[in-house]
């Protein structure tokens, strides 16, 4: 999804525009960050556990299975965001799927209730993955996805931060900056929010020139920015 920055609307308002009228329905796409980086976790320490009393996997097994799993949830992250949240508004169809699953976003991005997946949607999202996983990895896929959700919980966690609290002076920084590109210079570039890996691997990563000067101005603007 390509645009136009010097024309694209940004608000600086903490509260977006409803997304559907229903007042029970909108409110089911709002939520707390704790509440679904709690679910999360939870989920991910229940799966640990089961894997740890209900198969034989070995300790070394689970850590490894455990890591495997955060780190493919990285690559997902990327795929996600690149092709699915930014999706090419070729249709009104599409183009109202993007709005509604995260162009809002893009306008309202310090939303604070709409940082996060909602927790109805991550039980259904869990259980799919649960099912998915079990189907294809068999007893690996319990520690897999153990990882795999703390990954998730993870990129929950920095997504706000870099939303919500000033950048930090320590190696963190870089994250803050990477999203701010995204946000406010090129939204086809850095679509990694936990990790710029794959943005590297793919080659989605702004010129040099232009992350240094973005990097300046996200300096000197970031209290309006981020």
């Amino acid at each position: 999804m390509k645009t136009n920055k010097q024309h694209q609307f940004v608000s600086n308002e903490n509260v977006s525009v409803k997304l559907f009228n229903n007042k029970f329905l909108d409110s089911l796409t709002r939520t707390h960050i704790a509440i679904p980086v709690t679910m999360f976790f939870l989920y991910a320490i229940g799966l640990v556990w089961w894997t740890k009393t209900a198969t034989a996997l070995g300790n070394g097994q689970i850590v490894a299975l455990f890591f495997g799993g955060a780190l493919f949830f990285t690559f997902v992250e990327y795929l996600v965001h690149r092709y699915v949240y930014h999706i090419s508004p070729t249709t009104e169809e599409r183009k109202k799927f993007q709005w509604t699953v995260h162009g809002v976003h893009h306008d309202y991005p310090k939303d604070k209730q709409r940082l996060a997946m909602p927790p109805a949607f991550s039980v259904v999202v869990g259980t799919v993955l649960l099912g998915l996983f079990r189907l294809v990895l068999g007893d690996f896929g319990f520690s897999f996805l153990a990882g795999f959700m703390v990954g998730y919980a993870l990129y929950l966690l920095v997504h706000y931060s870099v939303h919500i609290f000033r950048m930090p002076s320590n190696r963190f920084k870089a994250l803050w900056v990477n999203h701010a590109i995204h946000h406010y210079s090129e939204d086809e570039v850095m679509f990694g929010v936990s990790s710029p890996l794959w943005d590297y691997v793919f080659g989605s990563v702004p010129r040099k020139e232009k992350k240094r000067e973005v990097q300046v101005n996200v300096e000197a603007n970031a209290e309006k920015w981020l």
